[in-house]
């Protein structure tokens, strides 16, 4: 009797055991079980926001919780960053950053994070070339090569707006002024929405923007786009000269946008969450909205996403040094 008591009491205890193993795995194959907080670390209005925000509608469509932006700028996007750093690695904060955060480690020597350290890589969402674009009523320059001559005439007359120091709009800048021998004036702003509208009305002659928030403003007229960085034309502005054909050939600069979890957050939640993101880029509705802002989905895993994050923080590091950038 008192064997087949002993034998009952193991195997309870076993099954206790397995079943309190597979609570947290079941928990966690459930995400998501509640609203999905999104730190988009610029204002809204900017490149981030533009991709940002058809990408939550989709994935509240498809899994039935609400993906909630939540818009925290400042410092080059470093302030956001620094706050989704600090969340609870569960699932329920995620990170929207995009190139400018690979930059940010050569341009602020005292980050309270570290991108590869304190977070995990998910998914690469939306990538986009930059243009430069300008105030038709500031610059009057009906193409690049008389943009150019007038910029040369009058160094220092010009400035151009930034979504903040450190940012890929501002290190464009700084590359094609170095590239082109000229001097044009760096205003930085708070995130690439806020100097977007001034460009719009007119408090700054220029700006090189990702092209997915200048899209709409370039179609609408309201600004210019005088050339695409890199060595083709983009499909969605297919009268828009590119570098190389402007004799820029080296000029290549690209804006791309992508998630992260808090380190720490379970690898089959991350899993999920790149599946889940995969799925809403691939749907028609964000297909044509992607094509429409001119960028591209290149589906990369977790450990592709992680691994172009290292060479980013590596290629803009020596970017920053070969043009003397600094925080202005």
């Amino acid at each position: 009797m008192r064997s087949d008591i002993n034998r009952r009491q193991v195997l309870g205890a076993a099954a206790a055991g397995a079943a309190a193993l597979a609570a947290p795995a079941w928990a966690q194959s459930n995400w998501p079980a509640k609203p999905v907080m999104l730190v988009v670390p610029f204002p809204a209005g900017g490149g981030t926001d533009a991709f940002a925000r058809p990408m939550a509608a989709q994935f509240t469509k498809q899994t039935g919780k609400q993906l909630v932006i939540d818009n925290k700028g400042g410092a080059g996007g470093t302030v956001g960053a620094s706050v989704a750093s600090r969340a609870a690695p569960d699932g329920y904060t995620l990170f929207m950053g995009a190139v400018h955060h690979t930059i940010a480690p050569s341009m602020y020597p005292k980050l309270d994070y570290d991108l590869e350290r304190d977070f995990v890589p998910i998914s690469l969402v939306a990538r986009v070339p930059q243009v430069l674009v300008v105030n038709p009523k500031r610059i009057d320059a009906p193409d690049f090569k008389s943009f150019l001559a007038l910029v040369r005439k009058n160094p220092g007359k010009y400035n151009y707006g930034s979504a903040g120091s450190g940012t890929s709009h501002h290190l464009a800048g700084e590359l094609f002024k170095q590239q082109t021998k000229t001097f044009i004036t760096h205003i930085p702003y708070r995130g690439a929405g806020p100097a977007l509208q001034d460009l719009i009305s007119g408090n700054v002659d220029m700006m090189f923007d990702g092209l997915g928030s200048s899209s709409a403003h370039i179609k609408s007229g309201r600004i210019k786009a005088l050339m695409m960085a890199g060595k083709q034309r983009n499909p969605a502005f297919p009268d828009v000269p590119c570098a190389a054909e402007v004799g820029l050939p080296d000029y290549t600069v690209t804006t791309w946008y992508g998630i992260w979890a808090p380190k720490g957050t379970p690898p089959d939640v991350t899993a999920r969450i790149a599946d889940e993101l995969r799925k809403a880029v691939n749907s028609p509705e964000m297909k044509a909205i992607w094509a429409n802002n001119g960028a591209d989905f290149p589906d990369l895993s977790q450990q592709q996403f992680g691994a172009l994050v290292h060479d980013e923080i590596r290629r803009w590091s020596g970017v920053v040094k070969a043009s003397g950038a600094t925080l202005d």
